[in-house]
C-alpha cells in the first residue's frame, strides 16, 4: 500500500537540497534580496541538519493564502532523509487584539493532531506491552462502556473510526469536567451498526484516552509526557500550557478564536468538548511546535526511536480498516478518506497523517523518508480553514518536481486506474473492457506444445464439463480429440456431470456421443466415486483439467482437483491445468480459514471461503502444501488481471453448475450458500438462486428491515414472497428477502453468510436450525461465535489473523501479479 509519495517527493526533495527559514527572530537560510545563502546548514530538529534551497511555487500558495486572508500566517517544515530540508515561517500569528510576527518556534494547538500524536501512540504502547488487544471489546477495560448496546465494539473499531458512534458529544447542555465527559460517552448509544461505516468521531477518543488512563493508571497528559514526549525530546509539546507571563509559553502560542464569551482563545484549547474537560482529552488539547511535530515524524520515519517498534509503526500505518470499506484508515492515522486533504490532488495513496480544525497538519511518507507539516491557526480571528490550503501546498510541492515519463505514468496507473489486492478504496475502478484469453486458447496457439512427446502420441484424460469451450465455442474435448500429437482416452465428468445440468448425486459412467471416448463420472455419494479409478490413470500420459471454478472454497471442482493431484503423483501421471479466471476476481480474500483436520469433499485443504485464486493457482499450492507432488504444468490465461471480476474478461458466461447462474449470483455465492447446508431456501428452484434467502416461518419485511440496519456495505435487502419449485420448502410459499448487490467491490460476502446466520437466530430462534452451517464454516472458532451471539463484524475479525498467514502462503502461488 505504499505507493509513490516516494515516485513524487523523491525526485525532488532529495534535489531540493537547501531549505529556507524566515519570520521575525529567525535565522534565515536567505539573503535579504531572497536568493539562497550558502552558509553551512545549520542544526535544528532533534539536531538533523537544515538544508536551504527556496521553493517559491509553495512560498507562492502560502502568501497568496495570508494575502486573501484566509490564514493569518503559517509555518512549514518538510523533511527528508532524516534531515530537514525546508523551515520556513510566513505572516502573522495573531491579527486580534495585538499584532505578532509567525516565528519558526510558536506553538500552536494542534486540535485533532492529538488523537495521533498523543492517544494513539499511547494505545499503541499498550498493545506492545500487551496490556491492551487491539481486537477486544473497549468494555473488557471499561465495563461502563458497554452499556446501550456498545458491548461488542472494539479497541479497533474505535481507532478506525467505524464504532457506529456519534460525532461529538451533546454541546446544548451545560456540563464540566472529564469524568462527566467520560459518563456521557460511556452512556452513548450507537447510531449506525459498529463496523457497518466510517464516521469522524471525536467520542472515539474521548473513550480510547480513558482507556489509556485506566489501563496506565496515569493520566494522559502525564502518560504522554513521561512515555512520548520526553523521550523524544519534545519540550515544547504539552496539554494546558501555562498562561502566566514569563512561563515561557503564552508569548510564543498563536491565539485561535473568539469563544462564546467574546474571549480570545490564547493558549487554552480551541476543542469545545476538551475545553469543558478540563483541555486534557483524547480527541484534542496538545499544543506544540513544528520542530517538535517534526521530532515525531521523524521517530516513526525511522521505525519509532525507542517509543514504538518498527513493526508497531507499521502496523499503525497501513490499512486497517474493514478490507471493504471505501475508505482507507490506519490505527488514528488517515491514508486514503475524504478527510486526506494534506496529500494534495496529485500525491497518491501510500502515506499517511492527519489533520486538525485549527488549521494543523502532517503527512509522512516511509518509502521516501519524507514529512510535510504545516501548522496555521486558520480560525483566528472568527472561524476559518485551511482545507484548501493543505491541498494546494501538497500539490505545489509535487508540482514543482521533476519526474520522468516512467515515473508519471507509474503514478497514473497507480493513483487513478489501479486495481489494488486486497482493498476498495474509492478511487480504485471496479470494471474494465478486458480481452482474456483461457488456457485453452493459449494452448491451442502455441501449437499444443505441452502435450507433445516425441516420436508418438501422448495418451491423454481431461477433466471438463460445459465451461470447458475455447473463444470460439468449441468443447476442450474437441479441441483435443482434434490436436495433433494427441489421443484423447478419457474424459471425466465432475459433479452435475459433463453438460453440467444434472443436480443429483447419480451421475454414471456414459460415451461421449461426437467423440466416441469414454466418460468416467468422478461424483457420487462415496469417497471413492468422488476419486478417478487408479486403472484409468495409469492407462494415461497426463491428465488435462479445464474446468470455471466458483472461487469458493465449497465448491466441489477444487477438491476434484485435489483429487487427481493425488491419483496423478500416485500413478506417476502428469497434470496439466489450463487455467481460467476466479468469477468473482482474484483481489479479494475473505472468510473463516477451514480449521485444519475437517478436510472433506466441500473442503480439500485449509483455505478461506473466498481465497481469491485461480484453479491454476490453487493446483500449484495443494500440489506443494499438501505434499502431494505431483508432475504439474499450469498453462495460464493471457490478459487477465486480479482485481477483474468475470465480466470485465470479455469471454462469455458459461454457467459452472446449473444454480450459478450470474456474476450477480456468484457474487454472493460465498455469502449466501454458507446458510444452504440449514432449513432456508435459498432459491434453488426459483430463477434467481443465491439472490434469495426464505422460509414459510419468516416475515420478509421484519428480516430486510433488521438487516438493512445493519449497515452491510455493498448490499440491500427487499421483502419478497416465493415459492421454490426444488429443493427446500419445494412448493411451499416462503417470506423472505431478495439480496441487491449495490457494490460488489465493498461486500465482504462471507461476513454476509455470518450476518444472515446472525439475523436468523437473533429473530426466528425456535424455527431457525443453525447447527449444519458449520459443514460449509469449518472453522469452530466463527461457529462458537455465531452460537454465543456475538456480533457478526467481531466473529469476522477475529478471523483475520488466520487469514492474514494464509495469504502469506497463498502469495507463493500467485501467477498474476
Amino acid at each position: 500500500m505504499v505507493f509513490a509519495l516516494s515516485l513524487l517527493l523523491s525526485c525532488v526533495l532529495g534535489a531540493a537540497g537547501q531549505g529556507a527559514a524566515g519570520g521575525a527572530g529567525d535565522k534565515s537560510g536567505l539573503r535579504p534580496d531572497g536568493q539562497p545563502r550558502t552558509a553551512v546548514p545549520t542544526r535544528a530538529v532533534g539536531g538533523a541538519g537544515v538544508l536551504t534551497r527556496a521553493l517559491p511555487g509553495v512560498d507562492a500558495v502560502i502568501e497568496q493564502a495570508i494575502n486573501e486572508k484566509q490564514i493569518p500566517g503559517a509555518v512549514l517544515i518538510v523533511g527528508r532523509d532524516g534531515q530537514v530540508i525546508y523551515r520556513k515561517a510566513y505572516g502573522l500569528r495573531a491579527l486580534e487584539p495585538r499584532r505578532e510576527a509567525m516565528t519558526l518556534d510558536t506553538v500552536f494547538d494542534l486540535a485533532s493532531l492529538t488523537k495521533v500524536i498523543a492517544t494513539t501512540t499511547a494505545v499503541m504502547q499498550l498493545v506492545e506491552r500487551g496490556e491492551v488487544r487491539l481486537n477486544d471489546p473497549v468494555a473488557k477495560y471499561l465495563p461502563e462502556f458497554a452499556q446501550n448496546g456498545k458491548d461488542d465494539i472494539t479497541v479497533r473499531q474505535l481507532l478506525t473510526h467505524f464504532s457506529g458512534l456519534e460525532p461529538d458529544l451533546d454541546l446544548k447542555s451545560p456540563w464540566e469536567g472529564k469524568e462527566t465527559a467520560y459518563r456521557m460517552a460511556f452512556a452513548e448509544t450507537p447510531q449506525q451498526a459498529p463496523g457497518s461505516g466510517f464516521v469522524y468521531s471525536d467520542i472515539n477518543f474521548i473513550v480510547l484516552g480513558a482507556l489509556v488512563e485506566r489501563v496506565s493508571g496515569e493520566t494522559l497528559d502525564a502518560y504522554a509526557e513521561r512515555h512520548i514526549f520526553a523521550p523524544l525530546k519534545m519540550m515544547r509539546t504539552r496539554f494546558v500550557p501555562p498562561t502566566a507571563p514569563r512561563a515561557g509559553w503564552i508569548e510564543k502560542i498563536a491565539p485561535t478564536q473568539y469563544d462564546e464569551n467574546e474571549h480570545m482563545l490564547w493558549g487554552v484549547v480551541h476543542d469545545p468538548t476538551a475545553r469543558r474537560m478540563g483541555g486534557v482529552a483524547g480527541q484534542a488539547g496538545l499544543f506544540s511546535t513544528g520542530d517538535d511535530l517534526a521530532k515525531f515524524a521523524q521517530a516513526l520515519l525511522n521505525g519509532g526511536d525507542g517509543i514504538l517498534s518498527s513493526l508497531t509503526v507499521e502496523k499503525m500505518t497501513r490499512p486497517e480498516q474493514p478490507p471493504s470499506a471505501p475508505v482507507l484508515r490506519g490505527f488514528g492515522w488517515d491514508i486514503d478518506s475524504p478527510l486526506s486533504s494534506n496529500r494534495g490532488d496529485l500525491l497518491p495513496v501510500g502515506g499517511y497523517g492527519h489533520t486538525g480544525w485549527t488549521g494543523t497538519s502532517m503527512w509522512i511518507d516511509a518509502t521516501t523518508q519524507t514529512y510535510i507539516i504545516l501548522l496555521t491557526n486558520a480560525v483566528h480571528p472568527r472561524g476559518g480553514n485551511a482545507i484548501a490550503l493543505r491541498s494546494k501546498v501538497a500539490t505545489a510541492v509535487a508540482a514543482e518536481l521533476a519526474l520522468t515519463t516512467g515515473e508519471k505514468e507509474a503514478l497514473r496507473w497507480e493513483s487513478i486506474t489501479g486495481y489494488n489486492e486486497a482493498l476498495s478504496a474509492a478511487r480504485h475502478v471496479s470494471v474494465r473492457n478486458g480481452s482474456v484469453k483461457n488456457g485453452i486458447d493459449v494452448l491451442e496457439e502455441h501449437g499444443f506444445d505441452v502435450l507433445q512427446v516425441a516420436g508418438g502420441k501422448k495418451k491423454i484424460g481431461v477433466v471438463t464439463n460445459q465451461t470447458g469451450v475455447d473463444l470460439e465455442g468449441r468443447r476442450t474435448i474437441d479441441v483435443l480429440a482434434g490436436a495433433a500429437g494427441v489421443s484423447l482416452e478419457a474424459i471425466f465428468s465432475p459433479e452435475h456431470g459433463v453438460t453440467g445440468t444434472l443436480d443429483t448425486l447419480k451421475v454414471g459412467d456414459s460415451k461421449d456421443a461426437a467423440t466416441g471416448v469414454p466418460v468416467y463420472s468422478v461424483y457420487g455419494g462415496t469417497d471413492a466415486a468422488r476419486r478417478p479409478a487408479a486403472e484409468v490413470m495409469k492407462s494415461l500420459d497426463a491428465v488435462v483439467i479445464d474446468i470455471q471454478d466458483a472461487g469458493v472454497r465449497f465448491y466441489t471442482y477444487e477438491t476434484t482437483v485435489g483429487y487427481f493431484l493425488e491419483a496423478a503423483a500416485a500413478a506417476g501421471v502428469e497434470v496439466i491445468v489450463l487455467d481460467r479466471p476466479d468469477p468473482i476476481t482474484g483481489s479479494f480474500v475473505q472468510g473463516p480459514v477451514a480449521d485444519a483436520g475437517r478436510e472433506s469433499f466441500t473442503n480439500y485443504w485449509t483455505v478461506p471461503v473466498r481465497h481469491g485464486m485461480t484453479m491454476g493457482e490453487l493446483a500449484k499450492m495443494f500440489n506443494v502444501e499438501r505434499n502431494i507432488n505431483a508432475k504439474l504444468t499450469v498453462v495460464p490465461m493471457e490478459g487477465w488481471q486480479r482485481g477483474d471480476w468475470f465480466d470485465s474478461t470479455g469471454l462469455a458466461w458459461v454457467n459452472p453448475s446449473p444454480n450459478l447462474r450470474s456474476v450477480t449470483a456468484a457474487g454472493l455465492y460465498p455469502g449466501v450458500a454458507l446458510i444452504e447446508g440449514t432449513n432456508v431456501s435459498v432459491g434453488r428452484g426459483t430463477e434467481t438462486p443465491f439472490e434469495l434467502v426464505g422460509a414459510p416461518w419468516m416475515k420478509g419485511r421484519e428480516l430486510a428491515a433488521y438487516l438493512n440496519g445493519r449497515g452491510i456495505a455493498g448490499v440491500r435487502f427487499v421483502p419478497v414472497t416465493f415459492t421454490p419449485s426444488a429443493a427446500v420448502y419445494n412448493g411451499q410459499k416462503c417470506e423472505g428477502v431478495n439480496l441487491v448487490l449495490t457494490e460488489r467491490n465493498a461486500l465482504d460476502a462471507p461476513e454476509l453468510g455470518v450476518e444472515l446466520a446472525t439475523a436468523l437466530q437473533k429473530l426466528y430462534p425456535a424455527n431457525f436450525k443453525i447447527g449444519r452451517i458449520t459443514e460449509l464454516l469449518v472453522n469452530s472458532a466463527a461457529f462458537d461465535g455465531l452460537m454465543a451471539g456475538r456480533d457478526p463484524r467481531r466473529i469476522a475479525q477475529d478471523w483475520q489473523e488466520e487469514l492474514q498467514k494464509f495469504q502469506v502462503v497463498r502469495q507463493k502461488y500467485l501467477i498474476y501479479k
